[in-house]
């Protein structure tokens, strides 16, 4: 089997616009959640997200191209631009064997509700003529591919809050198996909108803490009180291993395993004890064969059975409270973006190995019985971080998880 290593990194998030500013801002506890902006959520029992704030999407696209891309897909665009730019990918490099790998867990949210709105109160025929290709989770990667001309497999997973994670996962095999020698992976989300902000308060996920929006994203903490929704975009470039020794390319890391699991116990709440999530991490160890991970990104959601189950499988992992490795969530400064947190989660650990640091969770004040792992809380921590998992979980009991060693 062939190896795979990661050869470029892209990000763009609530805390910045690129990869750079985006993981200062994490390592150094700042918050990208405020009062919603991109609509008026007066009416909103919940009217706090982490938005991007000042993009401009002429600045990577033609403006004419503007409109025929939903907000998430312009985002990836930015993600993939700088991944590619951080790869030193050249002219030079085989078209049809580079493919893409996208990820979403709801797509063009917002161009869908607001064609919705045409349809039904200025009629069908109203509808705009990019609806459609503007709105499909998979063109996040037709775009993209069309833009660097990535003729590989061109791929896409809509795995709800793991999808992002999946797209890693389907690309390292593509590359394994020998189906191209490298693959970009972009995961985007931006579903900050009535319906989006209004369909997962329906159903009690979101955090209530209108007033304090700073503090309500609390992973682990014993006053959370639901997650936070975010958007923005993470891209990597993964590379068959001696095709980047070849071409001199910077190596962050290896992909040495992955993991992938279904609940089988409900659509929206994880199985009890975290049994799924436990697979998931188990199969990934396995495949790893590491003897000793240093550094976990944790789901953390910031909901109450999310960090609760997520706690109790890592303790089952690890054996016991004492063999387990740090942990942090990040979706404190990010929020969670859906199905874009898996890629951009595994670009903050990626980024975490190559400089020595372990991101803070943070809000974290008071600690829960229940929550009781070195969450890393409030400051980030210099670590020589040789092995590290990023764990994805998502509605409809899907696991995703994979493992990272320096090369």
């Amino acid at each position: 089997m062939r190896r795979v290593v990661i050869t470029g990194l892209g990000m763009i998030n609530a805390l910045g616009h690129d990869k750079e500013s985006s993981f200062e801002a994490i390592v150094n506890g700042q918050t990208g959640i405020d009062t919603i902006t991109l609509f008026d959520a007066s009416n909103q029992s919940v009217r706090i997200a982490a938005e991007v704030k000042n993009f401009d999407p002429t600045t990577i696209m033609d403006p004419k191209d503007v409109k025929k891309a939903d907000r998430f897909i312009q985002l990836g665009i930015k993600a993939a631009k700088e991944a590619i730019e951080d790869a030193g990918i050249d002219e030079n490099v085989e078209r049809e064997r580079f493919g893409i790998s996208s990820a979403s867990g709801i797509g063009g949210l917002t161009t869908i509700e607001k064609n919705a709105v045409i349809c039904n109160t200025r009629g069908p025929r109203r509808i705009s003529p990019f609806f459609i290709p503007s709105a499909l989770v998979n063109m996040l990667g037709g775009f993209i591919s069309i833009e660097h001309k990535l003729k590989g497999p061109n791929l896409s997973s809509v795995t709800a809050c793991a999808a992002g994670t999946h797209a890693i996962t389907e690309a390292a095999k593509t590359i394994m198996l020998g189906g191209a020698d490298r693959m970009l992976v972009v995961g985007a989300e931006a579903a900050i909108c009535p319906i989006g902000i209004g369909g997962f308060a329906a159903m009690k996920a979101l955090s209530t803490y209108n007033d304090d929006p700073k503090h309500a994203s609390r992973p682990f903490d014993a006053k959370r009180n639901g997650f936070v929704m975010g958007e923005g975009s993470g891209a990597l470039v993964l590379e068959e291993y001696e095709s980047a020794k070849a071409r001199g390319a910077k190596i962050y890391a290896e992909l040495v395993g992955f993991g992938e699991s279904g609940d089988a116990n409900h659509i929206t709440t994880p199985a009890p004890e975290g049994e799924g999530a436990y697979r998931a991490m188990r199969a990934a160890l396995n495949m790893a064969g590491v003897e000793k991970v240093d550094y976990i990104n944790a789901h953390g959601t910031s909901t109450k059975y999310n960090d609760w189950y997520e706690t109790m499988a890592i303790k089952k992992l690890f054996g016991s409270k004492e063999a387990c490795p740090p942990v942090s969530s990040t979706k404190g400064q990010t929020a969670h973006c859906l199905g874009a947190a898996g890629a951009i989660e595994a670009v903050v650990t990626l980024m975490a190995m190559d400089r020595g640091i372990i991101p803070p969770t943070i809000n974290y004040e008071e600690p829960d019985p229940d929550c009781d792992l070195d969450y890393v809380p409030n400051e980030a921590r210099k670590a020589d971080i040789q092995v590290a998992m990023s764990n994805s979980f998502g509605f409809g009991g899907t696991n995703g998880v994979v493992v990272f060693k320096k090369v």
